[in-house]
């Protein structure tokens, strides 16, 4: 192996073309003249090449974000406080105006290059982009925007995962289909699949989760205007299944097995401990003042999102050390996840740019500029609290089961 290594041009173009031709646009693809924005980091210029052909043959046109490697520790060894909060409002508004759809790539040179950075600062830059954030997703809401999310294998990844490269590049290719001829007919049976159970859950008038497991013992408040999504093309891969939850109604506690990469450091172990929706007590083995910065920050006391991935969809069978692969892993015993933060407003079953700031409030859809999101992989089982009074299981040793 060399250092040099990368997937065939095959391999390329089709994820390429899955990204641009089906995870966009809700599976869809884009369409003639369309603009997407191409965030790829350096280390992924052949992704951004295919990237590009795909969009050009497609009709449309794209706006490149080609993100230097290792250049973040720098800055916040450098920055003072103006800088670190400095918000280019007028570039990033006009951007957001211009584009109709992104493409992030996700390729790490270093998993820990922010280690030993003050936590405080890392959150306020992240505060101080959260306009961009909010900017995205109302635009989203009013079916004006679309974007997915993928990875490129590195040798920093690999590693960290504990595999070659050409092993963590094999179970990319394998998860995302791009080992068959043509990935996006499967993709599209794997929704259509996602979509059957999603309208199962939806039929049931679920009040309340009751998560049980050796390390869970935890209640998530479903309540009223929700609709559970998936297979919508957002990230690439793709199984889980999730919902906004009301974040006022969580209460118990959980552990993660899984480790959590953010913001350039290493989490491990983490624990938490719910009352009355919020955070009373976050731990964790490794990382324990970056995860309590994180959940001080406003609305990132509390649940955005629960998750659940069913074993027998997903083709990811190994930890990847990138939450976009953990959080969809198959395996044994499924995947559930769930994020901290900020909730997924299109969750709400009508439409969301028609809710306004107090609404939101009074149905429980929590807001922060923090979305992250925390996997167990261990067996489990969850019922459903149902508004009849009736209690059913719906998911168990990692399948569902209604």
């Amino acid at each position: 192996m060399s250092e040099g290594y990368k997937p065939s041009d095959i391999i390329l173009e089709r994820y390429a073309d899955v990204l641009v031709n089906f995870a966009l646009n809700g599976g869809k693809g884009v369409k003639r003249g369309e603009v997407v924005l191409l965030q790829v980091p350096e280390i992924a210029k052949p992704m951004l090449i295919a990237l590009r052909r795909a969009i050009l043959k497609a009709g449309a046109n794209s706006i490149i974000q080609y993100l230097p490697d290792d250049i973040s520790r720098d800055f916040y060894e450098l920055a003072d406080e103006k800088q670190i909060e400095f918000f280019p409002e007028m570039h990033l508004r006009g951007l957001v105006n211009q584009i109709d759809h992104s493409i992030h790539i996700l390729a790490d040179t270093n998993m820990h290059e922010l280690e030993g950075i003050e936590s405080n600062k890392i959150m306020k830059r992240s505060r101080a982009f959260k306009p961009f954030s909010d900017w995205k997703r109302d635009k989203e809401n009013r079916g004006e925007f679309t974007w997915t999310l993928a990875l490129y294998g590195t040798e920093a990844m690999a590693k960290e995962a504990g595999m070659r490269l050409e092993e963590y590049w094999e179970q990319i290719i394998y998860a995302c289909f791009l080992d068959m001829e043509d990935p996006i007919q499967k993709w599209k049976e794997v929704f259509n699949d996602i979509e059957k159970v999603k309208e199962k859950l939806n039929n049931l008038s679920i009040e309340k989760l009751r998560v049980k497991g050796e390390n869970i013992d935890l209640v998530v408040g479903i309540g009223k205007n929700r609709k559970w999504l998936g297979g919508d093309g957002r990230n690439i891969p793709s199984f889980e299944i999730f919902i906004s939850p009301d974040s006022r109604i969580t209460e118990g506690k959980i552990s993660f097995n899984k480790p959590l990469y953010r913001y350039g450091n290493l989490i491990e172990n983490i624990s938490l401990e719910f009352k009355n929706g919020k955070i009373v007590r976050a731990e964790a083995s490794k990382g324990g003042e970056i995860l309590k910065e994180m959940v001080s920050t406003e609305g990132a006391d509390m649940i955005g999102e629960f998750s659940l991935t069913d074993a027998r969809l997903s083709r990811i069978e190994r930890f990847m050390a990138e939450t976009l692969f953990d959080e969809n892993v198959g395996g044994e015993f499924g995947n559930m996840h769930i994020a901290i933060g900020s909730a997924y407003k299109d969750s709400y079953p009508g439409n969301p740019s028609d809710v306004n700031e107090e609404q939101w409030k009074e149905m429980g859809y929590n807001d922060s500029a923090v979305h992250t999101d925390i996997v167990n992989t261990e067996k489990k089982e969850i019922f459903a609290h149902l508004s009849n009074g009736e209690e059913i299981l719906v998911y168990k040793d990692g399948k569902f089961v209604i």
